[in-house]
């Protein structure tokens, strides 16, 4: 098998979450750096990582890194890549990226240079000067930081949050990868009870459920790369497959999950239902404020309203009060609240153990985590 670079971009804060489900994987890890991962890897680590990595966000293969500040310089670093080695001459391979602090800033023209030096070295390799990219799909990707530019093929298509379950959702879902990032940092392995009293359309105890059964969030989805029949064999996408399901386990406590909204609850029970893991799930229809707690070591995990599209700012203070008495009565249990309000210790009642800055999206947030 080819070794090669693989990066996984992250969302930003997530990045040592990815690094440790990469090495459980058995591979090593190169580089870590602000939104993305670098490990090196093989044919069938594409299959595994696109099947069963949680919080990565897609899995591209790195192909070259070099400086240019001119469009002459990328052109002719971009022709220098073998792209043959990918690529096949009926294959579709669209171009896509992003520049920030560089000289060649003019995202249209990087697109254009860099796909003029593609189909220059591969008119040259296969002798023919026009290319009707009607085959398999090799989206190139790049990325230009400070004048580096890295050049890569992504290998996953859709984005690898979208497992495939969550056909509805309320307003401002988390992604499903940020939410196991935070159930990463709880450190719960699936033999405790866990609850989110805020789940809204289920994102966070659906991800936990599949966690705890070892169910692999790709496996009903499928990935650009299972279209290079030049580079991956169809029977290693298979074995992949079946593996991840021969590691599936299904003796997992209860998981709690409950909203005050009536319809939330039946959209996160459909979900739940798709994802496979509505009989591992109790929901209910309950205020906070009314949730029973549990007395023994577990977990409460919530993305409760910051006062963004939910709520308005005093609602979110208020709530965040309640939050901090019915949360005290979890005497055993850990907590971890995403939220994006700047004061939320203050309304809370107490100071996070430990906080750790997060991105939902574009927006900052802070992981409060309370341990003791």
């Amino acid at each position: 098998m080819k070794k090669m670079y693989l990066t996984i971009p992250t969302l930003l804060g997530t990045e040592q979450v990815v690094a440790f489900e990469v090495e459980q994987l058995g591979y090593e890890v190169t580089e870590v750096v602000d939104g993305n991962v670098t490990f090196i890897g093989d044919e069938e680590a594409i299959c595994l990582a696109n099947i069963n990595l949680r919080a990565a966000e897609r899995v591209m293969v790195k192909l070259a890194q070099f400086q240019a500040t001119t469009f002459d310089m990328l052109f002719e670093g971009v022709k220098a890549i073998p792209w043959e080695n990918y690529i096949q001459k009926d294959g579709a391979f669209p171009v896509n990226g992003h520049s920030l602090k560089s000289a060649l800033h003019s995202i249209p023209d990087c697109q254009s240079i860099i796909k003029k030096a593609v189909v220059t070295r591969m008119s040259q390799i296969y002798g023919i000067s026009h290319f009707e990219e009607i085959g398999a799909y090799y989206p190139i990707k790049f990325a230009i930081m400070k004048d580096i530019v890295t050049m890569y093929i992504d290998t996953t298509g859709d984005n690898l949050y979208k497992r495939g379950y969550r056909v509805e959702s309320v307003i401002a879902p988390m992604r499903e990868t940020l939410a196991f990032a935070m159930i990463s940092l709880s450190f719960w392995k699936g033999d405790r009870p866990f609850m989110d009293p805020f789940c809204g359309s289920g994102t966070i105890p659906i991800e936990a459920a599949m966690f705890a059964v070892n169910r692999a969030p790709g496996i009903k989805r499928r990935f650009v790369a299972e279209t290079w029949r030049n580079i991956i064999p169809k029977e290693m996408w298979k074995d992949a497959r079946e593996e991840a399901i021969a590691n599936e386990n299904h003796d997992i406590p209860i998981i709690y999950a409950s909203d005050i909204d009536p319809h939330a609850i039946e959209i996160a029970q459909n979900n739940a239902r798709n994802a496979g893991v509505l009989d591992k799930i109790k929901f209910s229809v309950t205020d906070v404020a009314k949730v029973r707690p549990f007395t023994e070591r577990g977990v409460v995990c919530c993305n409760p309203p910051y006062g963004e599209r939910l709520m308005d700012a005093k609602s979110c203070e208020s709530l965040y009060r309640t939050m901090g008495k019915k949360f005290s009565e979890f005497t055993e249990a850990k907590k971890l609240i995403l939220t994006s309000h700047e004061q939320f210790e203050k309304f809370y009642g107490r100071e996070a153990d430990k906080r750790r800055k997060l991105y939902n999206g574009m927006l900052k947030c802070y992981v409060y985590q309370y341990f003791k």
